[in-house]
């Protein structure tokens, strides 16, 4: 099954026909007459999306929409509107109410399916996001439209420049976003940062394949795949309708233009974009903190671990060596007992500040215990890698650590111990052992270099 859809109408014959035209396309579909216990309804079902009469027995569409609202899980399913006529008003009613779509009796199946898609498709993206553990509002995701209120950059791409004077002039009236006009064989200047927040491609000319073959390229490009992208389609061309939604437009005006339902629509989906947007940073920021020591600002064990079993599978691969390094300040206690945890702290930053700023782009560096840090330097032989610690035991020492609240600096020291690798392939390891086995001799290279003196590098030529 593709999903699950609850059809709400009061008339038996309604829930039929649209249960044989979703059935035919294989979703699951649940049926109910009204809104009486909808909400233990669609809490026992958990639908994908609705399809309401714009009237029922027993309340409106939009009365379906404040009912789920009661529930966060809920909140966020979308709802097509069907109206018994064509009738704008009511339309544009449902649209400004936050009613996804609105179609009109007789439903055209095409269309039908290309918006269960098209919204099916969105949803499943907000739910990826949101990795469906945490409820809209801890995600901030039950904020109303208007706390995403900032001017947006609209592009309206038009067959002609008279069509997009036209659209401007008639939008100017309704939204209070930076409108800007271009031809769809001229785009060129979009490409720049910033990138428009939604593009809107007109589809009415005589060549509606130029604006078709424009939304795919917007979807697919990296600069403009998160915009939102809105059609104006000429009436009565369903298939048009629907390879736009296919194509990856977000919405649809499927009437033509009308500067009043394109606001609506375009409201709509610029608060779903912003929604998408914060989500995706929450994401980002969770998956930072997961991987980074919030102290030094470094990766952590979590991350290091399975980086050095990555550049290990590709050492064994493609037989280049690769160098890792573990580095230990010296009596890092006694600065702690001397100077106190805050001192310690300033140490342990700048240490890791002065260690990154003579790696490599390719090279990474994690803080993997107290003062213990793992640096890992792919595509690395024995004289560079030699060469790499030593400057990084040199700029450590070099230099006294100057701390907050002390009267003077702090001389710093620090002990590396290195291998070169891969391991042996002939000893059958797989890439986590092999990290493993590395990270072994590295600790007894440290140990050395710490057994020796301390504030000097010792290297193991090779790991067998």
């Amino acid at each position: 099954m593709q999903g699950t859809i609850l059809i709400l109408d009061g008339v038996s014959t309604n829930r039929i026909m649209l249960k044989v035209q979703l059935s035919a396309a294989y979703y699951h579909v649940v049926q109910s007459d009204g809104i009486a216990g909808l909400l233990a309804l669609a809490r026992r079902t958990r639908p994908d999306l609705i399809i309401t009469a714009m009237t029922l027995p027993d309340g409106t569409a939009l009365d379906v929409r404040a009912t789920l609202q009661q529930d966060p899980a809920l909140g966020l399913v979308p709802i097509i509107a069907v109206t018994s006529q064509n009738d704008r008003s009511a339309c544009l009613a449902a649209l400004q109410a936050g009613i996804d779509d609105v179609l009109s009796q007789p439903i055209d199946d095409v269309i039908l399916q290309a918006r269960i898609r098209s919204l099916l498709r969105a949803r499943s993206s907000t739910e990826e996001l949101s990795l469906r553990d945490a409820t809209p509002d801890a995600l901030g995701m039950a904020e109303p439209a208007a706390s995403f209120a900032p001017v947006s950059r609209i592009a309206l791409l038009t067959k002609d420049a008279a069509t997009g004077a036209l659209w401007r002039n008639r939008l100017k009236g309704v939204v209070q976003h930076q409108l800007l006009t271009h031809q769809m064989a001229d785009i060129h200047a979009l490409m720049a940062d910033p990138v428009p927040d939604a593009f809107v491609v007109d589809l009415t000319g005589p060549r509606p394949d130029i604006g078709l073959r424009l939304l795919a390229d917007l979807r697919a490009r990296s600069m403009t795949r998160k915009a939102a992208l809105l059609a104006v389609v000429p009436p009565k061309v369903p298939a048009l309708v629907a390879d736009a939604l296919d194509r990856g437009a977000h919405d649809v005006l499927q009437s033509g233009f009308c500067a009043d339902e394109l606001s609506l629509r375009l409201t709509a989906q610029l608060h779903r974009k912003a929604c998408s947007d914060r989500l995706r940073d929450t994401v980002r920021d969770g998956l930072r903190a997961a991987m980074r020591d919030p102290m030094t600002g470094l990766y952590n064990r979590r991350y290091a671990l399975p980086h050095l079993a990555a550049v290990s599978q590709d050492a064994m691969q493609s037989g280049r060596p690769f160098a890792v390094l573990l580095a230990d300040l010296d009596h890092f206690k006694q600065i702690n007992d001397r100077y106190g945890h805050q001192a310690g702290d300033s140490v342990l930053t700048e240490t890791a500040r002065r260690i990154t700023a003579h790696l490599r782009g390719l090279d990474m560096v994690a803080r993997i215990g107290g003062e213990e840090f793992l640096i890992v330097l792919p595509d690395t032989d024995q004289a560079t890698a030699t060469q790499i610690a030593g400057q990084v035991c040199r700029e450590i020492n070099a230099r006294p650590f100057t701390c907050p609240g002390l009267p003077g600096p702090i001389e710093v020291t620090i002990s590396i111990g290195a291998v070169i690798g891969p391991v042996d392939t002939r000893t059958g390891l797989d890439a986590d052992k092999q990290a493993s086995a590395l990270i072994g001799h590295a600790d007894r290279a440290l140990y050395e270099a710490k057994g020796s003196g301390r504030n000097k590098v010792s290297l193991v030529p090779a790991a067998a």
